[in-house]
């Protein structure tokens, strides 16, 4: 009899922590399908830009083709591209950054590697001081390299500019950048095509700049999503979306919407396109889907 008694009051303890795990599955669960994703990106300089606003767009359309709920927020203070690259890093603030990749970022960071401006962040025109304007109007292509060029310290860039025989002055951030310019310390800025329009229409960023007219510099890059390397159902959330956004030609309107016009503006047809190489391209890039990149 005591046996069956201690029996009993095992059965009944063993039904008990079963019920208690049940309940904690039950409500985990409800909690997860209740819960919110709170997505925090850097704010930056040029937030009102459309090549940023094309970004936050393309962030909540891929979230939105999960279903998932989400909020899409900036930070409170600016954040430049380096400091924000180390805050992901240390999971501080933030949790997603787009950023130009290469191979020190997809070590530090994990990549979503879906192109989100289809390549065009490796398509270059070039700034120059107004006051060059007619000294530049019959340059060969050939004699770029004995001109100045300047980037940014830490920018991708700068390292494959020099791999390309160009010479290059660092500047400290974004802003000295267009400062060595306007003080003609350099001879010619390389500005991406989907950044360059926002640029110009910026008159204390860009006074006395203006277009070259002639060339446009080509050479392999993406930028990516990036999450802290330990956010991977993050990661595998928006590489779902973007996936998705692509396969429902949803991607590709939002682009063609936000970039053709820009193209048309800077006359990129009719240029003479220089291609370059690219040292700092991660191997798993993914050149060979053509539905990843833009081709005119």
């Amino acid at each position: 009899m005591q046996f069956i008694a201690q029996l009993a009051s095992r059965s009944k303890s063993l039904a008990l922590r079963c019920s208690t795990v049940l309940l904690i599955v039950t409500l985990s669960m409800s909690h997860a399908s209740a819960a919110v994703w709170q997505i925090t990106y850097p704010k930056a300089l040029n937030e009102g830009s459309k090549d940023f606003s094309y970004v936050v767009k393309l962030l909540e359309l891929s979230l939105s083709k999960t279903g998932v709920r989400y909020t899409v927020t900036p930070t409170d203070d600016t954040l430049l591209q380096h400091k924000a690259l180390n805050y992901l890093k240390d999971n501080r603030q933030v949790n997603v950054v787009w950023s130009m990749t290469d191979k020190q970022r997809e070590s530090d960071l994990l990549p979503i590697r879906i192109p989100i401006y289809k390549g065009l962040i490796g398509w270059r025109v070039l700034l120059m001081h107004t006051d060059n304007r007619t000294r530049f109007a019959r340059l060969e292509a050939g004699d770029l390299m004995a001109k100045n060029s300047v980037q940014g310290m830490n920018w991708p860039d700068t390292k494959i500019l020099r791999a390309n025989g160009f010479s290059v002055i660092n500047a400290t951030d974004y802003a000295e950048v267009f400062q060595t310019m306007q003080r003609e310390q350099a001879d010619f800025l390389p500005r991406s095509v989907i950044e360059v329009t926002g640029e110009m229409e910026n008159a204390g960023l860009t006074k006395n700049l203006v277009l070259e007219e002639n060339y446009v510099l080509r050479y392999p890059a993406a930028a990516y999503f990036f999450v802290n390397k330990q956010n991977k159902i993050l990661a595998k959330l928006l590489q779902r979306g973007l996936d998705m956004a692509i396969a429902d030609g949803s991607f590709d309107q939002l682009f063609t919407e936000t970039y053709m016009p820009m193209l048309k503006a800077l006359n990129v047809p009719d240029r003479v396109m220089l291609n370059l190489a690219n040292p700092l391209l991660p191997e798993a890039t993914p050149l060979s889907n053509p539905a990843l990149w833009f081709e005119q």
